[in-house]
C-alpha cells in the first residue's frame, strides 16, 4: 500500500540520538507514513541500528550507501520516496506526535500550498540561535515567508513538508559549494511555490556545536550571501543598474561592497539616525528618509538587523510608496 507521507532521513553517524528520532516518527498520530533512511556511510553502527528498526517496523526503508554527503542522501531518499507528500527530518530531532498528521491535513486541504514548515521549539543553542527561531517561528503564512526570504532562511529544514511531485519538479536537492536548504527555498518561489507554516510547534530541533550549519563552511554567510545576490539579480533587481541601501551600519556596508564588485552602483544610503546624515560611504551621499523619493526607478534594500529597525524602515518605505517586493526588498 502506498503510504501518505515519506519522510526522508539522511543518517551519517547519529547513532547517539537516532534511536529517539525514530522512536518520534513511529509514536506518529499517522501511522500511514513510511521513513526512508538513507545511511550515509556512517561508521558508529548507524546503519545496523536502522535495519534492525527496519526489521520490527516494516515503515522503516534502509537504503546503505557510502559516504557521499547530505545532498546524494537527500535526493536518492526522493528517488525511491512513495508517498504523495515528503517530510524532511533529522537524525538528531524529534517531531512531536502530531506533526505529520497535521502538516498532510493542511496541504490537503489547500490545495494552493506546497511548502509548509512548522514552528519549532530549539533544544540548545545560544542567543543568536534563539533569536533566530524566534523570527522564523513569526513567518507563519506565504507573503510574510517570501517577504522575509532575502533576510535569513525563513523555514527550519527539518520541520518542511512538500508535495512530492513539487520537489520532484525542481530537480530535488541541488549539489554544489552552498547551502542546499535555502537554495530550495529560492528555487521553490522563483518557480512559483507557495509557501506556508502550521502555527503550532511539530519539531525539537537540536542544536549542537558540531552540526553543518556550525561547522561546514557551505552553510556560512558568504555563502548565502552568494545566493541572495543572484536571486536579486534574476529577480527584482533585473535590469537595474543603481540601489538605494536603508541602513549604513554593518549589513549596509556590506551589501554595497558585494553589489559595487559585481557592477551595481549605490546611489544613496539612507538613514534615520541624523547623526550619519551628510556623509559619504563608498562614494555615495547618506541621506535621511525625506529624501530617499528622490531616486526614482532604483530597487531599495532594507539592510539592517537590530529588532525593530527593519520594521521602521518597512513603514517608512510604504509610506513612500516603495512596495514590496517589486521597489523594496529586505536583506540581511
Amino acid at each position: 500500500m502506498t503510504p501518505v507521507v515519506s519522510v526522508l532521513l539522511p543518517v551519517r553517524d547519529a547513532l547517539a540520538t537516532l534511536p529517539e528520532c525514530l522512536d518520534s516518527l513511529a509514536g506518529q498520530t499517522l501511522a500511514d507514513h513510511e521513513v526512508v533512511a538513507v545511511d550515509d556511510g556512517s561508521r558508529d553502527g548507524s546503519g545496523a541500528f536502522l535495519e534492525a528498526r527496519a526489521r520490527a517496523d516494516p515503515r522503516v526503508r534502509v537504503v546503505r550507501a557510502p559516504f557521499r554527503g547530505l545532498v546524494a542522501a537527500l535526493n536518492e531518499a526522493l528517488a525511491v520516496a512513495r508517498g504523495a507528500l515528503v517530510a524532511r527530518m533529522d537524525a538528531d530531532d524529534r517531531a512531536l506526535p502530531a506533526r505529520l498528521a497535521l502538516q498532510a491535513e493542511r496541504l490537503f486541504d489547500d490545495a494552493s500550498l506546497d511548502v509548509l514548515g512548522s514552528r519549532v521549539r530549539l533544544d540548545g543553542g545560544g542567543r543568536g540561535m534563539r533569536a533566530y527561531v524566534a523570527w522564523q517561528n513569526r513567518l507563519l503564512d506565504h507573503d510574510a515567508i517570501v517577504r522575509d526570504l532575502y533576510v535569513e532562511s525563513p523555514l527550519v529544514h527539518p520541520s518542511v513538508m512538500m508535495r512530492t511531485s513539487a520537489l520532484r519538479s525542481l530537480g530535488g536537492y541541488r549539489a554544489f559549494d552552498g547551502p542546499e536548504d535555502y537554495d530550495l527555498w529560492l528555487r521553490a518561489r522563483a518557480a512559483g511555490l507557495r509557501f506556508g507554516k502550521r502555527a503550532e510547534t511539530l519539531l525539537v530541533w537540536r542544536d549542537r556545536p558540531g552540526r553543518l550549519t556550525r561547522a561546514d563552511p557551505r552553510y556560512g554567510i558568504e555563502r548565502f550571501l552568494a545566493l541572495k545576490l543572484q536571486a536579486l539579480f534574476d529577480g527584482p533587481l533585473a535590469g537595474r543598474p543603481s540601489v538605494v541601501i536603508w541602513g549604513a551600519g554593518p549589513i549596509g556596508k556590506r551589501w554595497s561592497r558585494e553589489l559595487r564588485a559585481k557592477g551595481v552602483a549605490v546611489s544613496a544610503f539612507v538613514e534615520v539616525d541624523r547623526r550619519k546624515i551628510g556623509q559619504s560611504i563608498h562614494g555615495a551621499p547618506v541621506v535621511g528618509v525625506g529624501d530617499a523619493g528622490r531616486f526614482p526607478g532604483r530597487l531599495h534594500l532594507g539592510a539592517v538587523g537590530q529588532p525593530g529597525a527593519r520594521a521602521r524602515i518597512r513603514s517608512e518605505a510604504k509610506r513612500l510608496g516603495l512596495g514590496e517586493p517589486i521597489d523594496f526588498v529586505a536583506v540581511a
